[in-house]
């Protein structure tokens, strides 16, 4: 099996391109990965997006990253949120559906950084997966809900220096749900200089 394909996915707005890595036997479980908003050059191979996809991988799950709808090679148009949620089910579903003998049972992982962060929570309260992995999620902006009993286990990392997700209002929404909340102090919205060390976080987390 090629560890890396390129391929579409039907999506509720038309098909949507994805890069789905499979890692080694055995399957930990499915990892999803949403990037950052699509109005502002947003898309699959964004640095973030990349860190943790590889991450996932050398965690030995199969990892999925896509593009949201309009971006790229992808079909239809800016959802405005709740479009995006939709593509994330819908990949979701068709992953397991492509590799129900390889994943069998095993746990869903949904990630995601900034805008792609406040889909996944959206997401999360269909899709209840294990794990959420949020990289300066846009949970304000996008008025997350809160996580409640849909995920096991919730990991948020955050850089203090952050002017687009500013880190108080991750704490305001993690603090009522008692969610804890990883700062990396000194790293900014895209993690400069830090993203060996944002690997290495999601690695030890997950």
């Amino acid at each position: 099996m090629n560890p890396e394909q390129k391929l579409f996915i039907p999506g509720p707005a038309g098909r949507l391109e994805a890069i789905v890595t499979c890692p080694e036997a055995p399957w930990r479980g499915l990892a999803v990965v949403a990037h950052p908003h699509p109005l502002h050059h947003g898309s699959m191979h964004n640095k973030i997006v990349y860190i943790l996809s590889k991450a996932f991988h050398a965690r030995q799950y199969l990892t999925v990253k896509f593009n949201f709808r309009g971006v790229g090679n992808s079909e239809g148009q800016y959802g405005a949120g709740q479009g995006e949620v939709e593509d994330v089910i819908a990949v979701t579903q068709a992953m397991r559906e492509r590799y129900a003998a390889e994943l069998g049972n095993t746990p869903l992982l949904l990630a995601g950084f900034s805008f792609g962060g406040g889909v996944q929570v959206h997401a999360a309260q269909q899709l209840n997966p294990q794990t959420l992995v949020l990289v300066a999620p846009s949970v304000e902006r996008l008025h997350a809900p809160p996580v409640g009993t849909h995920a096991r286990q919730v990991v948020i990392i955050q850089g203090d220096r952050d002017p687009i997700v500013p880190l108080q209002t991750v704490l305001n929404w993690a603090a009522p749900q008692k969610l804890p909340v990883t700062v990396v102090p000194g790293a900014e919205h895209f993690f400069h200089g830090k993203l060996g060390l944002l690997r290495d976080i999601v690695q030890q987390a997950c």
